[in-house]
C-alpha cells in the first residue's frame, strides 16, 4: 500500500510560520538546498510514529496543506487518478536526488502530492 509520508504547509511569510511551528511544536526547521525557497521540517525522532514535511512560499491564497503519498511509479499512479475521476493539477516532476513528483487532485477537490523515490535523478 502506499502511504503518506510527507506534508506541505504553505504560508504567505514562511519565516513568520517557520518561528511558530518551532516555538509551538519544537519542530526543526531548516532551509533545503534546492532550487526553490523550501524548508524541512523534522517532527521528531524516525523512531517515533509520525511524518516529516515541509513549510514553502504560498503561490495561490487558496493553497491548504498538502499530503505527499509515497508511489512507486508516478506515471502509473498518475493514471489511476485520472481513471478514477482525479486531476493532474502538476505533471510528473524531476526532483534532483530525492526522485519525481506530481501535483493532483482527487473527486472532492482535495490536493495531494504524489512521490517516487529515485536519488539518481539530475
Amino acid at each position: 500500500m502506499s502511504r503518506v509520508t510527507h506534508f506541505e504547509i504553505p504560508a504567505d511569510d514562511p519565516e513568520r510560520a517557520i518561528k511558530f511551528y518551532s516555538k509551538v511544536f519544537g519542530w526543526k526547521i531548516k532551509k533545503w538546498e534546492g532550487p526553490m525557497d523550501y524548508w524541512l521540517v523534522t517532527t521528531g525522532s524516525d523512531k517515533e510514529p509520525g511524518i516529516n514535511g515541509a513549510i514553502m512560499k504560498k503561490s495561490d491564497p487558496a493553497m491548504g496543506v498538502v499530503n505527499s503519498i509515497d508511489v512507486t511509479s508516478v506515471e502509473s499512479f498518475l493514471k489511476k487518478v485520472v481513471a478514477a475521476g482525479g486531476k493532474t493539477i502538476m505533471p510528473k516532476t524531476p526532483i534532483p536526488g530525492v526522485g519525481y513528483f506530481a501535483y493532483c487532485q482527487d473527486t472532492e477537490g482535495n490536493m495531494f502530492g504524489m512521490m517516487q523515490s529515485d536519488k539518481s535523478v539530475k
